[in-house]
């Protein structure tokens, strides 16, 4: 992906955590250049024109130099952390940070602003319910995907869950490559196999 030279709105707005729309408003104002695919209504952002968009707003432009995915890890099992981050590790795409309470989840989300969140439900200090509404509060985080798992929640808490703003439920314990595949559907990125 970070080899990419032209990119879609909705690879802009991926890139830039902000919705297609703004990608769309900003593009048709002029302040994102681009050019529109001749005789379609496709718009297309060259990538030097993208970065110098996320540099004159302040996004950071570490996704568009890296190419990586940005995961965070919440988890108070310090074993099962480690053997997430090693299987997000596998995958080169992947740039993981782990936190194992909900307080520094919360710090982590802001300065980290991952594209995933694989949060446990029940953490020493705050429920994963509260950490995504949290999580969806904040509108500039709001292409953060969230994946909650837990080994002790009924149906209607998983419910709960997903209202509160959790894209996706596992229960423990789970396989973790279907984890990773899970991850990678969210991200909308292809599944590398690896043998």
């Amino acid at each position: 992906m970070s080899t990419k030279t032209v990119f879609t709105t909705g690879e802009a707005a991926k890139i830039c955590k902000v919705s297609q729309q703004t990608i769309i408003r900003c593009f048709d104002n002029g302040s994102l250049k681009g050019f529109r695919v001749p005789g379609s209504r496709f718009r297309r952002i060259p990538r030097d024109h993208l970065y110098a968009f996320m540099k004159d707003n302040g996004i950071p432009t570490d996704t568009l130099e890296s190419g990586k995915r940005k995961v965070l890890i919440v988890d108070d099992d310090e074993e099962l952390v480690e053997l997430l981050s090693d299987v997000f590790a596998r995958d080169s795409r992947f740039d993981i940070r782990t936190a194992n309470n909900g307080f520094a989840a919360g710090m982590l989300v802001k300065e980290f602003r991952p594209d995933l969140v694989v949060l446990d439900v029940m953490l020493p200090d705050i429920n994963g319910k509260e950490v995504c509404e949290r999580v969806r509060s904040d509108e500039t985080l709001e292409s953060v995907k969230i994946i909650c798992i837990s080994g002790m929640v009924e149906q209607d808490k998983v419910a709960e869950l997903r209202e509160a703003g959790a894209d996706d439920f596992m229960h423990k314990p789970f396989n973790v490559d279907r984890l990773l595949d899970r991850a990678c559907d969210l991200l909308d990125i292809q599944r590398t196999v690896t043998s």
